[in-house]
């Protein structure tokens, strides 16, 4: 494999285009962990296996297009690259019924059966018998209780999310068994192509399929009323769903103060606050 460009960075990660040499084109993500993330013992192998699982696993089903993974070794991951276009309303309403058909795909547990990672910061895929308690224990309150031990939340922030969190089976809407989601659908991990819309980057694992859903919304996506409207064509949410996005956000904001620090714990808190008002 040859190296074409460099470009930049993303997170603890150096990206690149490259070329193999049967001629094909290829994404390439390189790095060391930086310093913090080292602690939990994450390196950069351990991040691009558990990325490549997460590929391979949403690719199963055929719901949903994902780029091909050409290799994940040597502290390197390389995918299939993709030439995107601009989004269009017609590539957003087919994405809204591929993500409905990836999510009924299911999963064995709320869970996953390999090492979860976000960014570069370790993330417990171990199975619990309930998605609230998955969430709240796996995926809620170990961000904000790091995000503490960094200095970006206080005593009496973390206290407020930790109530919340004591409110998540009382107010997450009826049981659903586990979904196949992406995990980390913000708009920037939607590639629209000419074939349409295109997954990477995922923290895929079985949760519930509202969290995807309150992702795409939580920094905006292209066209994202279309997305929404032919999802809940194809497979219709619990009533009270539009209530439940803060629940929802409050893992990604905990990452986010995580990684950018207290630009986002207003927006933590105030989910926390629309959480404990539900």
């Amino acid at each position: 494999m040859r190296i074409t460009r460099d470009l930049g960075g993303g997170h603890a990660w150096r990206l690149h285009e490259g070329v193999l040499g049967d001629g094909r084109r290829v994404f390439v993500k390189k790095g060391a962990i930086k310093e913090g993330a080292a602690e939990k013992g994450a390196d950069a192998s351990a991040v691009f296996g558990s990325e490549a699982a997460g590929l391979r696993w949403l690719a199963e089903p055929g719901a949903v297009a994902v780029p091909e993974v050409v290799a994940a070794d040597g502290g390197a991951l390389v995918l299939e690259w993709i030439d995107t276009v601009p989004a269009t309303a017609g590539a957003a309403e087919r994405f809204g019924r591929e993500l409905a058909a990836l999510h009924a795909a299911g999963a064995a547990d709320f869970g996953a059966p390999w090492p979860g990672y976000i960014a570069e910061l370790p993330m417990s895929n171990e199975p619990a018998p309930d998605w609230p308690s998955f969430y709240a224990s796996r995926r809620v309150l170990p961000f904000v209780r790091l995000a503490r031990d960094r200095g970006a939340l206080s005593a009496a922030d973390v206290e407020l999310v930790e109530e919340a969190c004591g409110r998540v089976t009382e107010v997450a809407g009826p049981a659903e068994p586990p979904s196949r989601i992406h995990g980390d659908l913000w708009s920037g991990n939607l590639l629209w192509s000419a074939d349409g819309v295109v997954l990477v980057d995922p923290a895929a694992h079985g949760g519930h399929r509202e969290t995807d859903l309150a992702m795409l919304t939580l920094f905006g996506a292209p066209h994202l009323n279309t997305i929404l409207a032919a999802y809940r064509e194809a497979a219709p949410l619990a009533d009270g769903w539009r209530e439940r996005v803060p629940l929802h956000q409050l893992h990604p904001l905990a990452v986010h103060v995580c990684l950018f620090g207290e630009a986002y714990r207003g927006s933590l808190l105030t989910a926390a606050g629309d959480v404990l008002a539900l």
